[in-house]
């Protein structure tokens, strides 16, 4: 604790480059205000063992030579002193001609008045005016000295100053009198008897010709409402409503408002009927709310917003938008996707014939590894291009036209296609949360039968009974040997829709497996479902294993079709709805109604980084009438409304947590003798078995936390802001389910604490494991086809004599075409893509100073030790020969939800928020 001290708070002499020429020495008996000086003292960080991935260095701090003489002096005769600030700020590494023109023009204006300025605020009220106590305002200094310095990080300073009488620091309000924003990282002040006092910023500080208002923030010091000192009660008040806003208006990119609105952005009706889409969010189509825009309506539709297509950017308050480095990677990779599809496109696009794969190495020849086949054939030289323009395609053929081989492909190109490796991804892939133990045989629907047709499953038990090592159904229901992933529910309301769009075919599915003696699953039937206006003999159809040559291709297309609902539930569902559309209404109300010196609001911050971005993004690019989604998923235009529906039928906020979904699914049962409260029926469930580590990590800490500020129920019930947040999120952000009776309540420092593990969970590590898998298990269409185009053919059908003639190339006919895969591939390779600036779960921006509570900084410290303790131990799992679903020859190992990862695809790494 002491070296967390020393680290965040006391004054530290030796080493600074701000100690006055003086030589003040530290009387370690001085006292003024009851505030102590420490002892001067630096423990590097990596003397404590543990593993911090960066750390910003922060300037330190002197105490003023003059408050040592004011020190003397009686309190009813104060007298002025100086202090400094150090302001650390962000320089952007790229600029475009205006930027540099507006730079300079800045720098010289500096020098004349038009500069930056600060006033620091006391905690105190001056009892003479009644408000709080402030310094003289503070101009920085060397604005226009430094204005061509090439570092990342530049520290300028500024001189206050301030009675003996001043009291604690508690807030600075910064002024921009230049024409262009500046983001500003941090602000310390020095020469206080208490140490250095810090101010995480992080915000871009707008010019006053766009925001006339002085920027406010508070120091570090976290604050419960009740506890708020007096100097900073209405500064507290008014930073909310400033960033509430009043809901009118259109907002601007300059803006920092947070607030609501529906989906009614993701159609366009001005460019006709086709493209208009319904609003999601409301009594007929209930959804969580989004960020509000304010965008006029369409010409066309009163009720839908008018769209923002790119290259023109999506409103987020101005602090959500990517940085710079995020930015870069996002430009970098919308590069490499254009490079990827120039090839498949000119082919598409010139040749005859060119819709579908013919045999599967015109797949392989998309990646970088294949060097047997590609763009060194016959079709390249039919192109009717000039010969040295195919010479360049050809020398290039091994690099940027190409894919990176998807990780599935690694270790056994042909794992895929095995039974075992379809069932165990369905516990260790990218959507391992959507298996359930079967409690009845056979499985019965909930949909309404006067509607959907028969509740009742064709799967039978002369389907399943051969499968089952001996065990008849019973023993094997009652052992805890069945599982299915259900899909039919979801899927069969929309199959009428589906099946009549254009190339889309699909069934509603389910797939039993059972769990065998050495813990594998193996699949033993799979049902098709149309719905009932489909003819009888087709409503309902099993295919069960193969024993012939043509049931193995028949059963190899019943997987294929399985993959593709479980890509469509995974993107639309798990995925899009549960991590990021469900989240946002918590960080919308966190912003609105939790001071930043909350700390709730400190100990979320990490976790709403870049999610309101990329969701804007989203709705301006994937999810959008004929966007990515639309275009590359079996749903098509019908997509949002099968989320939506999950939303509606299946969404829980009380079942979202790790350990109620594992008991939920059946696929854990309570167990108070376990580690974690459960006990697993699939001892070898790697998804499960990880995440547990990750929860109960997370569980630890959040607990910690906060005890630290909640000792008791009443705490809780009287935080007015913790109250606002809930009740805001809960009955604006996802009003249409607010009357539901699961909602958790908020009365306890359990209930607070087991809402925002849930909530710290789905941002980071589940959100982790359903997406950074994506490309590297679906970069290879065939192993999870996100759109299929034909059904499986029956006997009597026209095309059946073309599947027996040629059934790989009827199978890759029913995949999607050589267009819709790369696009596809594009999409999961960005999407899957962690970037340079990613902050992972164990760490902090300014991990010493993000809290000025020493308490919670060791704490926070020991949570990232124990993440790292979980990263050695998710190692040692993987090359457990034991653990067969995750180690042994060809298989993948499971490592989603490690918790570090370096830049790039890399099928790891559990950042901290929803950024991607």
């Amino acid at each position: 604790m002491a070296v967390v001290k020393e680290i965040m708070g006391c004054s530290m002499v030796e080493g600074s480059s701000f100690v006055s020429s003086s030589k003040v020495l530290l009387n370690h008996g001085f006292q003024q205000r009851n505030q102590l000086l420490g002892r001067p003292l630096w423990v590097p960080l990596e003397k404590r063992g543990l593993h911090l991935r960066s750390v910003v260095r922060q300037p330190v701090a002197a105490v003023s030579e003059d408050l040592m003489k004011a020190s003397a002096v009686p309190a009813e005769k104060a007298v002025k002193f100086k202090v400094r600030a150090v302001l650390t700020v962000r320089k952007k590494n790229k600029e475009d001609l205006k930027e540099t023109l507006v730079k300079h023009l800045d720098s010289l204006t500096d020098k004349i008045g038009r500069n930056v300025v600060l006033e620091l605020i006391s905690t105190e009220i001056d009892p003479k005016t009644r408000a709080p106590r402030k310094s003289t305002p503070a101009v920085v200094k060397d604005w226009s000295k430094k204005t061509n310095i090439k570092a990342e990080r530049v520290n300028y300073t500024a001189e206050f100053t301030v009675d003996s009488n001043f009291g604690d620091p508690g807030a600075i309000t910064v002024t921009n009198k230049h024409q262009k924003e500046f983001f500003l990282e941090s602000i310390t002040i020095e020469g206080f008897a208490c140490g250095p006092v810090h101010f995480p910023c992080n915000s871009w500080v707008q010019s006053k010709k766009d925001h006339p208002g002085k920027r406010l923030f508070f120091s570090n010091k976290p604050y419960l409402p009740g506890e708020t000192p007096a100097g900073l009660r209405a500064l507290r008040e008014q930073e909310l409503r400033d960033l509430r806003g009043d809901g009118k208006g259109v907002r601007k990119l300059s803006d920092r408002i947070y607030d609501y609105d529906v989906y009614n952005d993701l159609g366009n009706p001005d460019n006709g009927i086709n493209s208009a889409r319904p609003t999601l969010g409301g009594e007929k189509i209930p959804f969580p709310r989004r960020c509000r825009t304010g965008r006029p309506p369409s010409e066309t539709d009163m009720h839908a917003e008018s769209r923002v297509e790119k290259p023109f950017p999506m409103y987020v308050p101005r602090d959500e938008q990517f940085e710079e480095v995020k930015q870069d990677t996002f430009s970098d990779m919308r590069t490499k996707a254009v490079l990827h599809n120039l090839i498949p496109g000119l082919k598409a696009s010139m040749l005859a014939d060119k819709q579908d794969f013919k045999l599967f190495t015109d797949i392989d020849c998309l990646y970088k590894d294949d060097s047997k086949v590609g763009l060194h054939d016959e079709q390249l030289k039919k192109l009717p291009l000039p010969p040295k323009v195919i010479d360049t395609i050809q020398e290039s053929s091994q690099g940027i036209f190409r894919y990176n081989t998807p990780k599935i492909l690694t270790k056994d190109k042909f794992a895929w296609l095995r039974d075992d490796e379809f069932a165990r991804q369905a516990i260790a892939g990218i959507n391992p949360v959507n298996i359930e133990k079967l409690k009845v045989f056979p499985p019965v629907s909930n949909l309404d039968p006067e509607v959907h047709g028969p509740q009742e499953s064709a799967l039978k038990e002369e389907h399943i009974v051969g499968h089952l090592n001996g065990m008849t159904i019973e023993q094997a229901l009652e052992e805890n040997k069945l599982f299915i992933v259900d899909f039919h529910d979801i899927y069969l309301p929309f199959l009428d829709r589906i099946n009549s769009l254009d190339g889309r075919k699909a069934y509603a599915t389910r797939t039993i497996f059972f769990l065998t003696p050495v813990g594998t699953l193996k699949p033993i039937a799979i049902e098709l479902s149309l719905p009932p206006s489909a003819p009888i003999t087709r409503a309902k159809r099993v295919i069960t294993p193969p024993v012939d040559a043509t049931s193995d291709w028949t059963w190899k297309l019943a997987k294929a079709h399985v993959c593709s609902n479980d890509a469509g539930v995974h993107q639309l569902v798990n995925h899009w709805l549960r991590t990021h559309a469900c989240m946002e209404p918590f960080i919308l109300a966190a912003h609105r109604q939790l001071s930043a010196m909350h700390p709730i609001f400190k100990l979320l911050d990490p976790h709403m980084r870049y999610t309101l971005e990329i969701n804007g993004m989203a709705r301006q690019t994937l999810i959008n009438a004929d966007g990515v989604i639309e275009s590359c998923f079996t749903p098509g235009r019908y997509c949002m409304e099968i989320s939506a529906s999950a939303y509606k039928n299946f969404w829980r906020f009380d079942l979202e947590g790790l350990p109620a979904d594992l008991i939920r699914r059946g696929m854990a049962v309570p167990d108070p003798t376990q580690p974690h409260g459960l006990k697993l029926l699939i001892e070898d469930y790697p998804y499960a078995n990880d995440g547990l580590l990750i929860w109960g990590a997370i569980e630890n800490w959040v607990k910690t936390y906060v005890a630290h500020y909640y000792p008791s129920p009443s705490v809780v019930i009287s935080d007015r802001e913790l109250q606002a947040w809930y009740s805001e999120a809960v009955n604006v952000g996802h009003a249409d389910l607010r009357h539901a009776a699961w909602w958790p309540s908020l009365s306890t420092p359990d209930d607070l604490a087991s809402i925002l593990t849930t909530l710290i969970w789905l941002a980071s590590a589940q959100h982790a494991a359903l997406n950074f898998g994506q490309y590297p298990y679906g970069g290879y269409v065939p192993n999870r086809p996100p759109l299929m185009r034909r059904l499986i053919p029956e006997p009597t059908d026209p095309e059946y004599t073309n599947f027996l003639n040629d059934p790989q190339r009827y199978y890759l006919s029913a995949l999607p075409g050589v267009l819709q895969s790369t696009s596809f591939m594009a999409v999961v390779d960005t999407l899957s893509t962690h970037s340079p600036d990613e902050e992972y779960i164990g760490e902090r921006n300014h991990p010493s100073t993000w809290s000025g509570d020493a308490e919670i900084i060791e704490a926070s410290y020991e949570f990232s030790a124990e993440i790292r303790r979980i990263e050695k131990e998710i190692e040692k799992r993987n090359v457990d020969f034991s653990r067969r679903n995750r180690c042994g020859a060809g298989v993948l190992p499971y490592e989603l939800l490690a918790p570090s990862s370096e830049p790039g695809v890399t099928c790891r790494g559990i950042p901290n928020s929803v950024s991607i």
